[in-house]
């Protein structure tokens, strides 16, 4: 729409009504000369550069997939940091029995 909303405004502001330049008084398309509609039209061979909705419905396509990666990121590590949290668990416990057998197993060796 914001093509031919533009082209619309642009046409009648060069070719108004009840002048020497009015299309309704031309009898075939050729006799219309408009080189502004090349232009346009060149530029709007590629929607998304033209059409701001489209560049901005771009931009956020792209901003949510890097928010998706970041999340998928997040929740990775969040993974990976319970993982340590549990090891770091499971050692604690570990070094306490240790620490238990050692002092179990040097009291019967105590120096008098």
């Amino acid at each position: 729409y914001t093509l031919i909303s533009q082209l619309l405004e642009d046409f009648s502001t060069q070719h108004p009504p009840n002048t020497p330049k009015d299309w309704t008084k031309c009898e075939t398309p050729e006799s219309i000369v408009w080189p502004v509609i090349d232009q346009v039209l060149e530029k709007y061979q590629n929607p998304a550069e033209a059409d701001q909705i489209m560049r901005i419905q771009k931009n956020l396509d792209e901003t949510r997939d890097v928010l998706h990666n970041t999340i998928d990121s997040v929740l990775q590590r969040g993974e990976k940091l319970e993982d340590l949290v549990e090891r770091s668990g499971e050692l604690s416990n570990q070094s306490k029995l240790f620490y238990k057998q050692a002092k179990r197993a040097n009291s019967c060796c105590a120096v008098v």
